[in-house]
């Protein structure tokens, strides 16, 4: 059964509006003027995120208690002014913008403050006040002008990071590179009751459902120092898959038969209200009800554009029957945002077109014999729908479209084919898979899905299943892709190394390994 959208406001029990006036300060709940804390309220740390040429938005949220299980994080329902501060030096000698946003209850006292007037390509720090407490210390970076060509543009893409299954450790390392962007591709927390053995159990306990069990969740996760460390060293962009709501979901369309369809718009709605306030995105991106606007596009001069991609709201709902996975009417991404993506590729003055999303889009057949076995949740389950793109790509002669992906917990590197059965064929993009910050656990160089995709796809040129994250640079003339791994998440404090490279050429399709 699928929900009329014109019902989504009314079942998610929380309308457009309200949200969108509560995130400009715009409450019915009283002032507190000036809050005295008792203990401190940015306990969650702070963040920024999707920057421009002349700024960026900054995030926190209050939240002295942010484990208690009524979702409140221990504050009052009083709208709080906090107020923020960005400077050129990282004691705040040179304050060069300032303001005072007002944390309402309506949105968890999150506070998005999106400031402009910066100068482009520059580091910036920033922190927050409210009444006698004071923020820890942010870094971030604006994007260079439009029209500008930087020499280079250094940015790390991660995802599924599940909290029971292992320490946080890529992101303490990934902290420690020199970066304009992290891009996040989606599990960024996860919604099922895993105690795990490592002493770090999810909260609540059970699998999440109420707007109350987002927020304590994604709290949790927020609390973890080195998640903090990362947010705080550079502006992020980010995105979603399932894991921020529910298993395998496709648009309205739950992944257990048996839910009651308007419960689980009830369930999407909180979910994506809770992910807004936790995320350093823009007033735009506010949820109206169970909808959000997540797929958007980052500049970065004329050397790269970033395509950041919703492959779950308004996704067909996977299906294994041959007849249905033919349809030319199934999507991934939904009519209205494929037709974005083309005509955005088609029109980029980027040398570099890069696709952030989230599931392999590169055909990975399991079967080493002259069969096949392909997943149906990623695109290899809506072949139509990639066909398309890949054919549009073709077509249009789109140059440079580096495809990077998420969500399969291994890093796989392979060149894209406008006929994967031909190895002849068109190469009109590659795509780099990154592995796992923690989920699968420890993994290891080689496992049995590695062997059998090595071995039954030629265009496949990589495959390893241990933990971390990818560092890229960008120039004019290459790409440069760097597997950086950890050999083990159970443990704390484990060391990080780069196991391969990979190389793209300007202008010329497929990909090139280099010594590590």
């Amino acid at each position: 059964m699928r929900i009329d959208r014109r019902q989504l406001l009314t079942l998610a029990g929380a309308g457009g509006v309200g949200l969108t006036a509560s995130i400009a300060g715009v409450s019915a709940a009283p002032v507190l003027a000036d809050p005295k804390h008792q203990t401190d309220p940015f306990t969650l740390g702070v963040a920024s995120g999707d920057p421009q040429a002349d700024g960026v938005v900054l995030w926190t949220r209050l939240a002295p208690e942010p484990l208690v299980a009524d979702g409140l994080g221990g504050m009052s329902r009083h709208v709080v002014p906090v107020r923020w501060e960005v400077a050129e030096d990282s004691r705040f000698r040179h304050v060069v913008k300032h303001g005072v946003e007002r944390a309402t209850p309506e949105l968890g006292h999150s506070v998005h403050a999106e400031v402009h007037g910066l100068r482009a390509d520059r580091e910036y720090y920033f922190r927050f006040r409210t009444g006698n407490a004071v923020s820890p210390v942010g870094r971030t970076r604006t994007a260079p002008s439009v029209l500008s060509r930087p020499r280079e543009v250094n940015f790390a893409f991660v995802s599924c990071s599940n909290y029971p299954t292992g320490y946080f450790t890529a992101y303490r390392h990934l902290a420690a590179e020199d970066l304009d962007l992290v891009l996040h591709l989606g599990d960024y927390i996860y919604e099922g009751p895993a105690a795990g053995a490592l002493g770090r159990p999810h909260l609540p306990a059970a699998e999440i459902f109420s707007l109350a069990d987002y927020r304590v969740r994604h709290a949790q996760y927020k609390t973890d120092a080195d998640l903090q460390l990362a947010h705080a060293r550079f502006p992020w962009a980010v995105t979603w898959d399932d894991h921020e709501v529910e298993n395998n979901y496709a648009d309205e369309i739950s992944e257990d038969a048996a839910q009651d369809p308007a419960s689980f718009v009830r369930r999407r709605a909180a979910a994506y209200q809770a992910y807004y306030e936790h995320m350093p995105l823009r007033r735009s991106q506010v949820p109206r009800g169970a909808d959000m606007r997540i797929y958007r596009r980052l500049r970065y001069g004329r050397l790269a554009e970033f395509n950041l991609l919703d492959g779950r709201q308004d996704r067909s709902d996977q299906t294994t029957d041959p007849v249905s996975l033919d349809d030319p009417s199934r999507s991934m991404l939904g009519a209205e945002q494929e037709r974005w993506l083309v005509d955005g590729l088609s029109h980029s003055a980027g040398t570099w077109n890069i696709v952030a999303q989230q599931t392999v889009i590169a055909k990975a057949d399991r079967d080493p014999g002259p069969g096949e076995i392909l997943p149906n949740d990623n695109w290899n389950g809506y072949e139509p729908a990639r066909q398309r793109l890949f054919d549009a790509v073709a077509r249009r002669r789109i140059d440079n479209m580096v495809v990077v992906t998420g969500d399969a917990h291994c890093g796989m590197v392979a060149e894209l084919k406008t006929n994967f059965d031909d190895p002849a064929s068109r190469t009109v993009g590659v795509e780099f898979l990154g592995t796992s910050i923690t989920s699968g656990g420890d993994g290891a160089p080689m496992d049995t899905r590695g062997a059998e995709w090595l071995a039954s796809n030629p265009h496949m040129k990589f495959y390893d299943a241990r933990r971390g994250y990818v560092r890229v640079t960008a120039t004019n003339d290459t790409l440069r892709t760097d597997y950086r791994a950890i050999p083990a998440v159970t443990t704390p404090d484990a060391p990080v190394s780069t196991i391969a490279s990979f190389v793209v050429e300007d202008g010329r399709p497929g990909v090139h390994t280099e010594p590590a």
